[in-house]
């Protein structure tokens, strides 16, 4: 069986997946069969899985970092927020249904069995599982709750412990002692270390208070890592890069911040292109005239379009799109720029609503969920002839009426729809190849008169490879891996298995 190493986290956002992911990437430079593992998510950013299966990005991306395959053991629960108080839970990749936060919490323990099972089935393939917790292990109203999420997990899987704290929004020795100090002994005992995370300066300048954190937890500190600049998908919303303006470039790209948007990392390759300036916008103020305008995905079509509407982003988006500024939906914004949406059977909110108006399309929402992966060659107007590999992740069938398709599907099928300079498609991460993102920009370009850059764009699996081997640099070098190693030993279930730090 595995050795295993679990990162929880003083609060959500300390940067547990982004330690993890390190960890999955140092392990396999040491030569470890290495795969991640995260009990229960919560994400509207989600992955899908060769066989058609959904589970969290954050698991996805440390599976690319450890270099394997995304395996929906890997997560075996996702929940995917739909509204302040239910979310849709998704077992092993399938869809179970929608369920209130109480009504959740009650049926819980009941997924103990596959959540375990998906974990020893992980720990008999491979030789390191890197368990990452969710929000804070010091939740002591959902304490009774932890079946396999935080401490709950780790009791159950016999792991050490990694508590990670934020320094860069301050309070750093607060969160961390606090957070120990609301354990109960037997959980503090499984603490094997400390870690700061995010921080900028000088470590000296640390030491002083490192000790007296020592002192008063009686725990380690393994490690203080700097504030790195890798570029890695970020798991949900709470996302810096949805709040943070972005570096001013040749051409300027407005994704719309919906309330619910989700696999906003299909932008990451466009924020890596020289050319391309993307920034979000979440009112018509902040919208200004683009170069191009995109409608990501969403949990809630419906919902988000009225907030669109109410907004006046709606408004502001037509006016741009009639003064031929392009627009590109993307799944849910796809969905959007049509003429209906229908709800018959109330998987959203029910009733039928008018669309943008901007593509002959009509969508009809059904329980049933699409997920597939697939190839495709896009066949509108500008980007004609591009090779791309995407996935489809979506509730409810769209009809185009009118126009022509915006790619066709390796299986001869045609998805999305193109008029004039209004484009959209069921397709995430179009991006990711490289292709499109080089024809995109040098069309953008070239409407502003500007001569395309004469270099190819890097392809996503490459820049990838590099960002993840940057933040492993940054962590080997700041952690204290012999630690780490002899704490995974230290609690080895099964025998010593021939590991040694």
């Amino acid at each position: 069986m595995a050795r295993c190493i679990m990162v929880q986290g003083t609060m959500s956002g300390a940067g547990k997946s982004l330690l993890a992911a390190a960890l999955c990437r140092i392990f396999r430079q040491d030569g470890w069969r290495t795969a991640p593992f995260k009990g229960q998510n919560m994400a509207l950013n989600s992955y899908i899985t060769r066989d058609g299966l959904e589970m969290g990005r954050a698991q996805a991306v440390q599976a690319q970092a450890a270099g394997i395959e995304p395996d929906v053991r890997m997560n075996p629960v996702l929940l995917k927020p739909s509204s302040d108080t239910g979310s849709q839970l998704i077992v092993l990749g399938e869809v179970q249904g929608q369920y209130e936060a109480a009504g959740y919490f009650r049926m819980k323990k009941s997924l103990i069995p596959e959540v375990l099972a998906a974990y020893e089935s992980l720990a008999a393939q491979y030789d390191v599982i890197v368990i990452e917790g969710a929000g804070s292990p010091a939740e002591i109203n959902l304490r009774d709750g932890d079946s396999f999420v935080n401490m709950g997990l780790a009791e159950l899987v016999n792991a050490p412990v990694l508590l990670v704290g934020d320094i860069d929004r301050g309070g750093v020795f607060a969160q961390l002692y606090g957070t120990a100090a609301l354990l109960e002994p037997w959980e503090r005992e499984r603490i094997a270390g400390l870690v700061i995370n995010k921080f900028r300066g000088d470590p000296a300048l640390l030491e002083p208070g490192l000790a007296m954190l020592e002192e008063k937890t009686g725990i380690p500190v393994l490690g203080v890592v700097p504030y790195t600049r890798a570029d890695i998908d970020d798991e949900d919303s709470l996302s810096p890069r949805l709040e943070e303006t972005r570096v001013r470039r040749a051409v300027d790209i407005a994704v719309i911040r919906l309330p619910r948007i989700s696999n906003f990392t299909d932008f990451s390759p466009l924020e890596s292109h020289g050319a391309l300036g993307v920034r979000y916008a979440d009112s018509a103020a902040s919208l200004g005239t683009p170069d191009l305008v995109i409608l990501p995905g969403t949990k809630s079509t419906m919902d988000d379009l009225l907030w669109l509407r109410q907004s006046g982003l709606e408004a502001a988006v037509l006016k741009l799109a009639a003064a031929g500024v392009p627009v590109l939906g993307i799944c849910g914004g796809y969905q959007m720029l049509g003429q209906t949406l229908s709800d018959p059977e109330g998987v959203e909110r029910g009733g039928e609503l008018r669309g943008m108006g901007l593509l002959p399309c009509k969508t009809v929402f059904s329980p049933q969920k699409t997920r597939t992966r697939i190839a495709a060659a896009v066949t509108a107007g500008p980007f004609a002839g591009v090779e791309i590999d995407g996935y489809e992740i979506h509730m409810g069938l769209t009809r185009r009426t009118e126009g022509i398709p915006f790619c066709r599907l390796e299986t001869g099928q045609e998805d999305g729809a193109a008029v004039g300079n209004v484009f959209g498609t069921y397709l995430h991460g179009l991006f990711d190849s490289g292709a499109l993102t080089e024809r995109l920009a040098a069309w953008l370009l070239g409407r502003r008169g500007l001569s395309p850059s004469e270099t190819a764009v890097e392809s996503r699996l490459a820049y990838q490879e590099r960002q993840y081997d940057l933040l492993a640099d940054a962590v080997r070098s700041s952690l204290d891996m012999t630690a780490v190693y002899k704490a995974m030993e230290r609690y080895a279930r099964y025998g010593t298995g021939g590991m040694s730090p």
